[in-house]
């Protein structure tokens, strides 16, 4: 922690001290950043200002004025109508005044149909109609909800109702289901779509613990993100839920179908559709031991439990670690474990982005980048060192591939803390993640792996619940390892790994002798010196297959790739990504016959990751563009609308 944050820290109590130490914890970064980040911390002057202003304040990403108004906690109360593929309701708001002459509550919307506004003093149920206006909407931001607060209002009751097109809500028909008997329903709110779901302050700044009632048709289930009635859920219309943790806006989740819930451990277990459960407890089964492996790593488990709801295949991320409930694909339903890293990331969130969260989403490789360093070793510790080397040899190879395809004016996305003022859009590439976790690996290997994770898990402590900044983590760095073991590293190791927009000329890469020896198959392989029916893989992990197909080059040879097909039924294969590596290396290699088979791919799932580059390859020659638009115009009604959105831009981009 800086020196000024230390300085101010016994003078400042509550929730609008935690904002007011955030503000002042990233000091001169309030401005759009002519400095870099690394550099500017570096030299952090203890008289840097506390920002006065909202329009300086740093969170380019949210219509909300925290320096006015800090929610404190909410009260949602919604009818789920399935048939108007809507949420009607209220959300009262309970705030903490910040400006005492602030007399204007700014909140983020997107879609929202906002019927009245009213305001009561704290503690009071005497509310009182107040005006209320919306802003144009802005395509990315939605609109801005501004309310005339009276002097002794501190409680704000909004009755609003969501529409069909909530970019952060899926409504799916009973044959979009498993069971096909039921109509299902789940949201998707990081990183700025709970705002369709209410309004809120939708700033991974503010943190605020909440209540919620949902109303749902007679023989559905409801689940949150939170506590749950206790007992048997199924047979009830009426659910209600409590966090008492305070958490940012992008972690509030809620789900309404057909579901069971089956046990894994003590505090882990299950939610799927009933057909679906038994797999996904099965793939699942190990959750509770890396719970308690993690915990030995970075700290106890401060939410309660940690249950898993397996979504339909239109969701359209891996998995969204929402606390107590981690929303996931079943595309990582594989049936031998091979893909339950996904399972490890989401869990590592329950410390990294849940417990400590990015401030801004300039801040996301605080989330993402440290959250893949722990997934890998909690993959190490539960299934072995050299599954873990495996692991981290897939996402190197990942963030290599995803340097190489910037574009010149896309350079900023190699940057680890890039400067959002200047961007729109949601990035998702591989930097924050992969580039993140590296360098953790890098400090790591220059102090020591029991003093980094001692350091690591003194930040979770004194940060804990609260949302934090790049700055916050290079002074902290600095005044902890940096000072304790003096010239490991320096502020030009610390600017070329934060600022600079590749890979350092000196980073250090995990080696695993398994990829090596599937390198050195690779190239003989594509030499000729090994015939394809001479490839040793038996045994060959998912980790495996994917380095031989990533890394072959393309465009390979047709005979060749048709020779790997009838051995290993690659465009048939049932793991989701093999499937996508192989899909992608025919592509590029002018494969003939996969349009079927690609076609089923495309729309049978939603997860973004393994779709949108399928779209881009195809998109690439005038024949598979043709294919790409003719798939995707039928697959589009079943995809979520985060998916929707990045597709359609895809598609309108392209000639």
């Amino acid at each position: 922690m800086s020196r000024l944050s230390r300085a101010r820290k016994t003078a400042l109590r509550g929730p609008v001290a935690l904002v007011a130490l955030a503000l002042l914890a990233v000091g001169c970064q309030s401005a759009p950043h002519a400095t870099p980040i690394a550099q500017a911390a570096v030299s952090l002057p203890a008289s840097a200002p506390i920002l006065t202003t909202p329009r300086n304040w740093p969170d380019t990403r949210s219509h909300a004025d925290p320096l006015g108004f800090v929610t404190r906690s909410f009260d949602l109360d919604l009818d789920v109508d399935f048939e108007k593929s809507e949420l009607r309701g209220t959300v009262t708001l309970e705030l903490d005044r910040v400006d005492p002459g602030s007399g204007e509550l700014v909140l983020d919307t997107r879609d929202l149909q906002i019927e009245s506004v009213k305001t009561a003093p704290a503690g009071s149920d005497d509310f009182r109609r107040t005006r209320f206006a919306l802003d144009r909407r802005d395509d990315e931001l939605g609109s801005a909800l501004r309310i005339a607060m009276p002097r002794d209002a501190l409680r704000v009751r909004i009755a609003y109702a969501t529409t069909p097109q909530a970019s952060g809500l899926q409504w799916l028909q009973p044959s979009q289901t498993a069971g096909k008997q039921s109509p299902f329903l789940f949201s998707q709110a990081q990183a700025l779509h709970a705002r369709s779901m209410a309004p809120l302050q939708d700033t991974p700044w503010i943190r605020a613990t909440y209540t919620a009632t949902l109303r749902v048709p007679a023989g559905m289930v409801a689940v949150m993100a939170a506590e749950g009635d206790a007992g048997n859920r199924r047979g009830q219309t009426t659910f209600h839920f409590r966090m008492p943790q305070p958490i940012p806006s992008y972690l509030l989740a809620l789900a309404v179908g057909d579901l069971d819930f089956r046990a894994i451990g003590p505090r882990t277990g299950v939610w799927a559709e009933p057909s679906r459960v038994a797999a996904a407890a099965k793939e699942f089964e190990d959750v509770e031991t890396m719970l308690t492996k993690t915990e030995a790593l970075y700290g106890p488990y401060r939410w309660g439990r940690y249950d898993v709801l397996m979504l339909p295949p239109s969701f359209p991320y891996g998995g969204m670690e929402n606390p107590r409930l981690t929303f996931m694909t079943p595309t990582v339903i594989a049936g031998d474990k091979s893909l339950v890293g996904v399972l490890a990331h989401e869990l590592a969130h329950s410390w990294s982005g849940n417990l400590v969260t990015n401030a801004t989403w300039r801040d996301g490789w605080l989330n993402e980048g440290f959250t893949t360093y722990f997934e890998r070793r909690i993959m190490e510790t539960v299934y072995g060192e050299e599954r873990g080397r495996l692991e981290w040899g897939v996402g190197q190879q990942d963030l290599r591939l995803a340097l190489a395809e910037l574009k010149p004016d896309e350079a900023w996305q190699g940057v680890l803390a890039p400067d959002l003022s200047a961007h729109k859009g949601e990035d998702s590439s591989a930097v924050a993640y992969e580039k993140g976790a590296l360098f953790l690996y890098q400090l790591e290997r220059r102090f020591g792996r029991p003093q980094l994770d001692a350091f690591l898990q003194g930040w979770f402590d004194r940060h804990a619940f609260t949302s934090v900044t790049t700055p916050q983590f290079v002074a902290e760095l600095q005044d902890g390892l940096m000072r304790q073991y003096p010239g490991r590293i320096d502020a030009a190791f610390l600017a070329s790994w934060i600022d600079g927009t590749g890979l350092p000329a000196d980073a250090e890469f995990v080696q695993s002798d398994t990829l090596a020896r599937v390198e050195a198959q690779r190239m003989r392989w594509e030499q000729g010196s090994l015939a394809t029916d001479a490839l040793q893989t038996a045994g060959w992990t998912v980790q495996e297959w994917l380095h031989f197909l990533n890394r072959a080059t393309r465009p390979q040879f047709v005979t060749r790739l048709q020779e790997l097909d009838r051995r290993f039924q690659l465009t048939a294969s049932p793991n989701a990504e093999i499937a996508h590596s192989w899909f992608r290396l025919a592509l590029a290699s002018g494969y003939p016959g996969i349009e079927p088979a690609l076609e089923g791919y495309l729309a049978g799932i939603g997860r973004l990751k393994l779709i949108e580059p399928l779209y881009e390859d195809l998109l690439q020659t005038p024949q598979g563009a043709m294919f790409a638009r003719r798939v995707y115009a039928q697959a589009r009604p079943g995809y979520h609308a985060i998916a929707q959105r990045r597709l359609d831009r895809l598609m309108q981009e392209s000639p």
